[in-house]
């Protein structure tokens, strides 16, 4: 052992991927070069860049030659049939994408820690791509990080392990790379590679955090090539239960461009990241259709201020979708395939099909925009309706009370319509709707600015009183099939309206969900609300 405690960031290849195949083609690396203490059959590439002055040096016309330098190294070390890539420094963008292990580091370390000593979580809601980091002042356990197992993906963990371990190490975190601290020798490493490993492949996770797999990552080829085939048809078809986003924590102070390459040079540059900007970056290429390779070939690139690249991603990292294969359902989130457990699917639809119900008052759709046909709806019925699109009730902010106020024998029904079963146009329809009742029950004066909206004291009387006498309504216009019910809706959009709903049970409030049929022809807008 040694005397002083170093960090390790470690990589586990696929089975098959060696030093000889895992780089990039295009890496930038010296190799192999020989080193003395190097473990037999591990094999060593260095990044030896050129000093460079910083781009500051030229900006203030500093006169002093000052340099800075890029070092770091990849070891490829062997383990029982299987190799581990060891990174130091940047290093770790020059390995393939798909050379290793994507669960490898979260799944060990979930073996290794302590569920009562949790530091740091970094989680992913693939409803929203929504990125959250927590982090806890002394050691706690999953509760503390108020992290919803039923749609949050748990990225990174960061603790303290089991006492079993402490001989090991004594931190771990784990995402893709597994990074712990040892005082091991270069010479007993490949011994600890092996017990690492070792805890890899075993499943005391599903005690420790149990129901935490709800969401699993699928590792079969065949079933990952099958998904591939739907994802590339569903690119080419432009569908747009596609998203995109950047599939890592991003530090927004620090102002960037988007741009594309993999089909060749463009000065295409943009503020945001939106996958119709990819496919502007297509159109300029003359390439219509794309497959799998180009996916995952084409990049998405970061750039500073100064042109340079902070970070790159393949196009296949930034793709987030849901998709049904052989009954089961399949969620794509930074170029990983998942798989949602069946029980638990037909247990989210066990609790939402009841509540989805016909109202006849909602007619079918023939208007492009939401607000058309809320406001038709309003002039059609007026003695008992009244459109409230685009109101507010808010004292600060801007929040809708709905977009119908409907009056149904004693009882208002606030309904909030949205148009496509997009995640995104769905989250915005249940918020809306959770958000706006508990204004209207816990603000006074909110109540007060519902009620100065009303006509008259017959829409006024059910609200008048925090002892509210309403309904909520969720009214999607789509042209799905009615009869599938939840199953129309995006996984994750089911998942969330499973938490809206308890939400309004715990308060009390009566609800349903109504499927309004679309006959309009989006593919011939531009409404960016089209399905």
């Amino acid at each position: 052992m040694s005397n002083k405690s170093r960090t390790f960031s470690i990589y586990l290849l696929k089975q098959g991927f060696t030093a000889e195949n895992s780089l990039k083609e295009d890496h930038s690396l010296e190799g192999p070069i020989s080193a003395s203490n190097l473990p037999d059959g591990a094999t060593l590439y260095v990044m030896d860049k050129s000093p460079n002055p910083p781009w500051w040096k030229s900006f203030w016309g500093v006169d002093q030659d000052l340099y800075q330098v890029l070092k770091g190294a990849i070891a490829f070390l062997p383990v029982d049939g299987r190799y581990f890539a060891l990174t130091f420094g940047h290093t770790y963008h020059q390995l393939k994408d798909e050379s290793y292990e994507y669960d490898f580091g979260l799944r060990t370390t979930l073996n290794a820690l302590d569920p009562d000593k949790i530091k740091s979580t970094d989680i992913l809601r693939p409803e929203k791509a929504k990125r959250e980091r927590i982090q806890s002042p002394t050691a706690a356990n999953l509760t503390f990080f108020d992290i919803n197992k039923d749609e949050s993906i748990i990225k990174r963990l960061t603790g303290l392990v089991k006492s079993e371990y402490g001989s090991l190490f004594s931190n771990i975190t784990g995402a893709s790379n597994l990074r712990i601290s040892s005082k091991v020798s270069a010479s007993a490493i490949s011994g600890l590679f092996q017990q690492v490993f070792e805890i890899y492949n075993k499943e005391d996770f599903k005690q420790s955090f149990p129901d935490i797999q709800n969401i699993v990552p699928v590792k079969d080829p065949t079933t990952m090539q099958q998904l591939n085939i739907q994802l590339v048809s569903s690119f080419n078809e432009t569908s747009v239960d596609l998203v995109f986003s950047i599939p890592e924590m991003v530090d927004y102070d620090q102002p960037f461009k988007v741009t594309y390459s993999g089909a060749g040079h463009s000065n295409l540059e943009f503020d945001d990241v939106y996958i119709d900007n990819y496919r502007s970056y297509l159109a300029e290429k003359e390439i219509s259709s794309i497959g799998i390779e180009q996916l995952k070939n084409h990049k998405m690139n970061l750039k500073d201020e100064n042109g340079n690249t902070i970070n790159h991603f393949p196009i296949f990292k930034c793709l987030l979708f849901d998709c049904e294969m052989d009954s089961s359902h399949y969620h794509l989130c930074e170029g990983e395939w998942y798989k949602i457990e069946n029980d638990y699917i037909e247990k989210i639809s066990g609790f939402l099909d009841p509540y989805f119900l016909e109202f006849e008052l909602l007619e079918d759709c023939n208007h492009k925009k939401e607000a058309d046909y809320n406001q038709h709806i309003g002039n059609k019925n007026s003695s008992t309706v009244i459109c409230l699109d685009k109101t507010n009730i808010a004292t600060s902010g801007n929040i809708e009370p709905c977009d119908l106020f409907i009056l149904e024998e004693e009882k208002a029904i606030l309904a909030h319509i949205k148009i496509s079963t997009r995640s995104s146009s769905l989250s915005h329809l249940f918020n809306q709707g959770i958000n706006s009742i508990q204004l209207i029950r816990m603000d006074k004066r909110a109540r007060e600015k519902l009620i100065g909206l009303l006509p008259s004291e017959q829409f006024k009387e059910p609200i008048e009183n925090q002892d509210l006498k309403v309904k909520i309504l969720f009214g999607i216009i789509t042209k799905k099939n009615k009869e599938n019910k939840s199953k129309n809706l995006p996984i994750f959009s089911r998942i969330s309206l499973v938490r809206t709903l308890k939400d309004l049970q715990l308060m009390g409030i009566p609800f349903q969900i109504v499927f309004i049929k679309d006959l309009v022809d989006r593919k011939n807008t531009n409404n960016e609300d089209e399905e």
